[in-house]
């Protein structure tokens, strides 16, 4: 990797390894943040929602992205384990799919990205597991970070796209 890139990711060291970053003298700050993602699905599987025989798709969704929030340390490498607050997650039927918004909420020395991002990643998949069987077709499109607050970076909001 460029040296110039190195130093500006917070990831690696001085001699390009990957380390997760100490922590350890950032001062604890209240840090939320909310990302989605789209699980885009036909009519068919839309109309049959409500007959699931493995239950509920949508509830059993945002239940697997709330416990996949707590577990984000044990999935990416270098995230710190962060005592959450508050793991919020919605999944709503939208044109043409459904809409996974997932917030993490901490009061820590970093930031909730990834737990809030891992919420979303996780539901999503969650859909399609339990629609699977009438489509293979389903696509996982858009999981994005929608905004952050808190710690030294500041505040983020994700800018619409349309014109």
């Amino acid at each position: 990797m460029p040296k110039s890139t190195q130093s500006q990711l917070s990831h690696f060291d001085e001699s390009g390894q990957a380390r997760m970053v100490d922590v350890s003298a950032k001062p604890a700050t209240r840090r939320t943040a909310t990302a989605s993602a789209f699980v885009e699905l036909s009519t068919a599987v839309l109309a049959a929602l409500p007959a699931n025989p493995k239950g509920n798709p949508l509830e059993v969704a945002r239940f697997a992205g709330m416990q996949a929030a707590k577990r984000t340390s044990d999935l990416i490498p270098m995230c710190h384990p962060l005592p959450l607050s508050l793991v919020d997650v919605q999944a709503e039927i939208a044109a043409g799919g459904v809409r996974i918004t997932a917030t993490a909420v901490t009061t820590g020395p970093t930031g909730v990205e990834m737990e809030a991002l891992t919420a979303a990643s996780v539901a999503a998949l969650t859909v399609y597991d339990m629609t699977k069987a009438l489509d293979k077709g389903i696509v996982i499109r858009n999981i994005q970070l929608e905004s952050k607050s808190g710690g030294k970076s500041g505040d983020y909001a994700r800018k619409s796209r349309r014109a």
